[in-house]
């Protein structure tokens, strides 16, 4: 008998490049992966985990019922066997307990007694849905989305500065179009492997490579410049650049003078810190500091591209607004090849915040301060939207442990492996009234649930999601769900209608049109137009818009760019006797945040089973670790063990662990103290101590 093989194009739902999958199925079963070579992000090419990291939607251990907690004992607190235990339910015992839990923690409390977490994994289409049913239904902002815990400081920053809230600039522009790059926080190789292929073709060409990262990556053999600073110290580095491009008359001055606004401010604020003050704190030789300025601000297009080692401080939205004040200074905006580029962890956190899974954001960005946008967005919906600002998920994890926040829906998301100072998240928890989550794994957030629901992973639905560089693209479902499974936009609607707030639709594309309403940059953006084509960048305005490669060739969104001065601060925690060693925390090539799903995946899981210490081989001596000999790692608030890794990639004094590891969390170490403005713990400096032996 003939064997009937499919394929199904679709999106890679592992970090935020967007590249296009190409699903072999047979039966029921994905066998093989691959890419078509004219697809426009990566030309064929994939990383290992999208081209081998597909099994997990069929692992043994995923959820095919929905789970109702039974049997606790009266006081028994969340995650203890006497709170009880998860047990098969039908979805209308699921729902209905759901529905009545919420209602009735709201009629005690009022409506910002409750708290969601939406999910970077899902579709735009299951966001937007999901932040009106806690907006329309519930009757409250608080809603947040994983973009707290890994660009939110990007993002505030580059709405400060410039008033948008995106990459600027397209990851075509770097093959062909670049002429330096400035990458820093951001191991490109092996958290956005493909934007690191294009990276490499544009330094084959010519293109020059500033890097600045506290450990020595891939990236490092191809810099002109590796300004390797302490962690921690990044804005003495680039307020040091910023002062020789202005003492030395670097800057772009018909930019500055047409499209900025405070440079005078700014020029004050740098005056004193030239690269001599940078090297004292950071490290950084500082004739590598001048060489660097001076090829950032000469090249004809620079380019900044960073990641989380940028973002994840308390001070990140400060020293993200330090790379957009090197970027407006040398008038590297609103070309190709240029721009303030924020690489996106997760593939669809870009669509998330663009759908408004935000405390502070209605869809598409619209302040939810404003009235005018509140009374535009609630009469789309047919309500009329609460006035009370919303809590962050940093914001509403406090809230829990103060007894103030009792009701929390996560969708597709695991705090209780990703949140910074975990014992002290879990202790927030334990205060909950009830917690319903809906996912496809028990993750370690779903076991402490009083509901859990089962949900289709990206290859059994529909929808769209948007990249990095703002493009909207399909998903298409290859495989039915398994089970009992449901997809996430239909249990919302049934559990919004149980909740008194019907919410009707028939489909995605319904879904997709809805938004193109309620979302301005989305207008044009319509579920035939992705069918027949490559995906489309926003802005679109109109059905008859292309979509936009780069942003800001004319003008701001907020008029003029502005400068921002910013004064160094040292890491929140600093190093002691008593805890000696820097912890920094990041991801490995071959897995993929808090390994919920590549973790999962045999092939994958194989590779890297388990959690490593980045040691430099002198602290290990003196300490007696050996190489592949277990330590334990131990902060002020708690302690972690693991086999150690020597290697002279880590600085003396700093050590690098992973998150993804649940039976050795890195976040059980990091501090949980916020950024001001954006609210985003520092995951990525805190003092710890080390000891050889298990």
């Amino acid at each position: 008998m003939a064997v009937t093989t499919r394929v199904t194009t679709t999106t890679c739902a592992y970090c935020g490049v967007g590249c296009t999958l190409e699903l072999h199925t047979v039966g029921e079963r994905v066998y093989k992966v691959t890419s078509p070579i004219d697809a426009v992000v990566n030309r064929g090419n994939l990383c290992v985990k999208g081209r081998f990291g597909y099994d997990y939607i069929h692992h043994h251990g995923r959820l095919t019922r929905p789970l109702v907690r039974r049997g606790g004992q009266p006081g028994a607190r969340r995650g203890t066997p006497e709170y009880g235990t998860l047990e098969p339910a039908s979805w209308d015992e699921a729902l209905d307990l759901i529905a009545a839990r919420l209602g009735a923690i709201k009629a005690a409390h009022g409506p910002d007694a409750i708290g969601a977490f939406s999910s970077a994994k899902c579709t735009n289409e299951e966001n937007y849905l999901f932040q009106k049913w806690v907006r329309a239904c519930i009757g409250t902002h608080n809603v947040d989305h994983c973009s707290r815990l890994c660009h939110a400081s990007s993002v505030t920053a580059v709405n400060m500065a410039i008033g948008s809230l995106a990459m600027t600039n397209s990851i075509g522009e770097l093959r062909s179009e670049i002429d330096c790059l400035l990458v820093t926080g951001s191991n490109t190789t092996e958290n956005h492997p493909i934007i690191a292929l294009e990276m490499k073709a544009a330094l084959a060409r010519g293109a020059k490579l500033i890097l600045v990262d506290p450990r020595e990556i891939e990236l490092a053999r191809f810099a002109t410049y590796h300004l390797q600073q302490r962690s921690g110290t990044d804005t003495a580095v680039f307020n040091a650049m910023a002062h020789v491009i202005i003492a030395e008359g670097l800057w772009n001055q018909g930019f500055v003078d047409t499209r900025t606004e405070n440079f005078s401010a700014l020029a004050d604020s740098v005056k004193d810190c030239t690269p001599e003050w940078a090297e004292a704190i950071s490290g950084v030789p500082a004739d590598a500091i001048r060489g660097a300025a001076r090829l950032y601000a000469g090249s004809s297009a620079s380019g900044i591209f960073w990641g989380m080692g940028i973002s994840q401080h308390h001070n990140g939205t400060e020293t993200a607004l330090t790379l957009a004040n090197l970027a407006l200074l040398c008038g590297h905006m609103g070309r190709p090849g240029t721009g303030l580029n924020p690489l996106r962890g997760q593939n669809n956190v870009q669509g998330a915040g663009d759908m408004g899974c935000l405390p502070n954001l209605l869809p598409g960005y619209a302040p939810a301060r404003s009235e005018a946008e509140l009374e535009r967005v609630g009469s789309l919906w047919g309500v009329r939207l609460s006035r009370r600002p919303g809590l962050t998920a940093t914001e509403l994890t406090e809230a829990m442990g103060e007894g103030k926040v009792h009701g929390l829906y996560v969708m597709g998301e695991n705090p209780l492996l990703t949140d910074p100072n975990l014992n002290h998240t879990r202790a927030c928890f334990q205060e909950l009234e009830f917690l319903a989550v809906q996912d496809i794994f028990l993750t370690e957030t779903a076991e402490w649930a009083d509901v859990v629901l089962p949900t289709a992973a990206f290859a059994e639905k529909e929808g769209t999601f948007t990249n990095t560089e703002r493009r909207v693209q399909r998903v298409r479902q290859a495989v039915p769900m398994p089970g009992e499974a449901r997809l996430d936009w239909q249990i919302l609607c049934d559990l919004s209608a149980r909740m008194g707030y019907p919410m009707r639709y028939d489909s995605p594309a319904e879904i997709l049109a809805e938004i193109g309403r309620c979302v301005p940059d989305y207008a044009g953006i319509t579920w035939e137009r992705l069918e027949r084509g490559p995906g489309i960048q926003w802005p679109c305005p109109s059905a008859d818009h292309a979509g936009t490669r780069f942003l800001f060739a004319d003008s701001f969104p907020r008029g003029r760019g502005k400068l921002h001065p910013v004064r160094y601060q040292p890491p929140a925690e600093p190093t002691d006797e008593a805890y000696p060693f820097i912890l920094t925390t990041g991801r490995v090539l071959f897995h993929w945040h808090g390994g919920v799903i590549s973790r999962r995946s045999e092939g994958l899981e194989a590779i890297a089973p388990e959690a490593l210490v980045e040691i430099h081989p002198t602290d290990a001596a003196q300490l007696g670790i050996t190489d592949a000999g277990w330590v334990r790692v131990a902060s002020r608030r708690g302690e972690v063990r693991a086999k150690a890794q020597l290697t002279e990639r880590t600085l003396p004094g700093t050590i690098f662990m992973t998150f993804h590891y649940a039976e050795a969390a890195a976040n059980l170490l990091t501090i949980d103290r916020l950024d001001p403005l954006a609210k985003i713990p520092e995951f990525k400096v805190c003092a710890v101590r080390l000891e050889p032996g298990a």
